[in-house]
């Protein structure tokens, strides 16, 4: 069905239009990466989240850089006319290039899709970038939602292993947003948990939205994962992650998205 739909789609003017000038924004280097800083307890950055950026993009909303597409956006646009593989494969050898020139301990996390957890090549395009770019693997830690493997955990779960034989790490992003099913934790190869910002934004006003956020920062404990709480806009905020034992934390309250020289200048500072 969705087969049909998308070729039905391509047919559409408009639809194709928007293809070509996707097509164009990544041979022409309009698609960008910033990265949001992750900071550990002590305010150290330890690593950066790279999020897709389209400046000058013809369907983005303004803003004070002008017109932007970012994130889901950008991939549902990319969904539609048939480009998540070439979009997120351009991505990440912008990703790789740029993390294997950082300072040694300042790790990178990137996000993959379900299609890209569907494809037959995932692993290998994965070992193939990480030979051309010279990037440590160690580094690196791939960021999956819940959502992208809900339908289907086994041939996920087998890729997830093999990605993790690499040396990448894996993180099950958003947790907390959807059903918060701990069976994924068994059969998932992931090392750490990012916390929903909606898991943190209640938590100093309801106790027992802080008792969760305990329950679960124990259960990883347990089972030797990391966690990181996104999402922090406030000292209030951050002070209460740190003293519930998370690991790192990211969001606005430390920085927004950075481009690379930014990022790399304030982690200098």
């Amino acid at each position: 069905m969705m087969e049909r739909r998308l070729t039905e789609d391509r047919r559409n003017p408009e639809l194709e239009g928007s293809a070509n000038a996707l097509a164009a924004a990544m041979e022409n280097g309009a698609i960008r990466l910033h990265y949001q800083p992750q900071f550990s307890l002590d305010g150290t950055i330890v690593g950066a989240e790279a999020l897709a950026r389209w400046q000058g993009s013809p369907q983005g909303a303004a803003n004070d850089a002008g017109q932007n597409m970012a994130g889901e956006a950008l991939f549902a646009l990319a969904e539609a006319n048939g480009q998540v593989q070439a979009l997120g494969d351009h991505l990440r050898i912008m990703a790789f290039t740029a993390a294997a020139r950082w300072p040694d301990d300042l790790k990178l996390s990137f996000n993959a899709t379900a299609q890209d957890l569907a494809r037959e090549d995932f692993v290998a395009s994965l070992t193939g970038l990480l030979e051309e770019t010279q990037c440590d693997p160690a580094r690196l830690t791939l960021e999956i939602t819940e959502q992208e493997v809900m339908r289907d955990l086994d041939n996920p779960a087998a890729r997830l292993k093999r990605i993790r034989a690499l040396g990448i790490g894996v993180a099950l992003d958003d947790f907390g947003a959807g059903f918060c099913n701990f069976g994924y934790l068994k059969k998932l190869p992931v090392n750490c948990l990012k916390l929903d910002r909606s898991m943190i934004a209640g938590v100093g006003e309801d106790t027992r939205d802080l008792e969760i956020l305990r329950a679960i920062i124990a259960m990883a404990r347990a089972l030797n994962l990391a966690v990181v709480a996104e999402g922090i806009e406030s000292e209030d905020q951050r002070d209460l992650v740190i003293a519930e034992g998370c690991t790192a934390w990211q969001g606005f309250f430390g920085a927004g998205a950075l481009s690379e020289d930014e990022l790399l200048a304030l982690v200098a500072r």
